[in-house]
Order: C-alpha cells, then structure tokens, then sequence
C-alpha cells in the first residue's frame, strides 16, 4: 500500500516538474549519472553465476555459502527480469525524453501516462528495469550479509541518482522498480530458507 501510495502521489505531483528538472539544469552533467547503466551487465552476471556454481557442485558437490549467496542473487535477477518485462508490456508507459525509435515522449511530444498492453520499447518506461535489477541483487546481500548493509544503500542511492538526474527514468518508475526488485530477492531468499538448502538471511556460525 506505501509503494502503491508513493507511485500514485509521485505520479500526480512529482514526475513531470522533476523530469523538467533533470532536462533544463542536468543535461550537461549527464555523463556523471552514466554509471547508473552498471545494472544493464546483470543479466549477463546472471549466466556467469549459473556456470560457476554449476562448475562448483561438479567439482565439489556442495555450494560454500558465498556460492550459494550468488546462486540465490542469480536467481532473484533473472525472475526480476522476466517480470519486470512483463510489467512493462502491461502498463505501456512512454518515457521522459526520447531515446530510441523516435519514441514519444514527456519532453518532446508532452506525452504522459499509461498505455496498457501497447507494447513497444517506446512504452517500456514503468516500472524501471534498472532498478529492478539492481534491487534483485542487493536485497539477497541485504539479507545475507547484513553488515555493509550502508554499502547497499549507497549503490542504490546512486542507481536512483543516476536514473533521475539523466532523465532516464520518472521517480514513479524507480520506486516501482525498486519495490519489484527488494520483494523479488526477499522471496528468493525465503524459498531458499523454507527448502532446508541453508539459511542465507544470517552468516553461519
């Protein structure tokens, strides 16, 4: 209910003037918000995970706990990107500026809101992927190693930053994406628990 209350009053009175924001007074710092595109080499992360702890139970036949910690990170990427993908088709929200394929646009064309099901990279703006992702990854750490647990909000601090100050994203998009990501690794690391593997939510003894 917060996350559905922050989106929808973020929505209403804060996406359009801090898209304006972002295009008037940061478009020339955009290079600095670059790195917020770290979250897009996840998915590539993913397939390197599945290889390595695949490899270590071959050669080993049982996961260290920090195996299994990036196992479950693994794991929680790749549900998060198939949902997110999914999500993104059903709202169809165009996005603050126009990147790809002429797309329409808050910036250019005055275009804002929803299209549901329209489909198209031009309709993919909600919610964001890259915070999606980078929420999937963190929370699993969150969990499991709870000590550098400033660290992950500093990361995520900067993916928002990033996403915001390029005018990548509307901070709807982000709180949506980030609440999609938490609850996806949350959910991984309780499945894993309940399945008697391990328990990742607190170091072993």
């Amino acid at each position: 209910m917060l996350t559905a209350t922050s989106v929808a009053a973020a929505y209403a009175w804060v996406d359009r003037p801090l898209s304006y924001f972002s295009h008037d007074h940061l478009a020339q710092w955009r290079v600095f918000f670059e790195l917020q595109r770290l979250p897009e080499y996840l998915t590539v992360l993913v397939v390197l995970i599945f290889v390595l702890t695949g490899l270590a139970v071959l050669a080993r036949g049982v996961l260290s706990r920090f195996l299994s910690v990036l196992l479950v990170s693994g794991v929680s990427l790749a549900a998060a990107a198939l949902i997110k993908d999914q999500l993104k088709f059903v709202f169809g929200r165009s996005w603050p500026e126009t990147w790809i394929n002429n797309n329409p646009s808050l910036i250019r064309d005055g275009a804002f809101g929803f299209n549901p099901f329209h489909g198209g990279v031009g309709y993919a703006s909600f919610p964001s992927g890259h915070m999606t992702l980078t929420c999937a990854a963190v929370s699993v750490l969150w969990f499991a190693y709870p000590n550098y647990r400033v660290l992950y909000a500093v990361v995520i601090a900067a993916v928002l930053i990033g996403l915001i100050g390029a005018n990548y994203h509307f901070l709807s998009d982000t709180i949506a994406g980030g609440f999609l990501g938490w609850c996806t690794g949350w959910i991984t690391v309780l499945i894993w628990d309940g399945a008697g593997v391990g328990g990742l939510s607190a170091p072993r003894e």
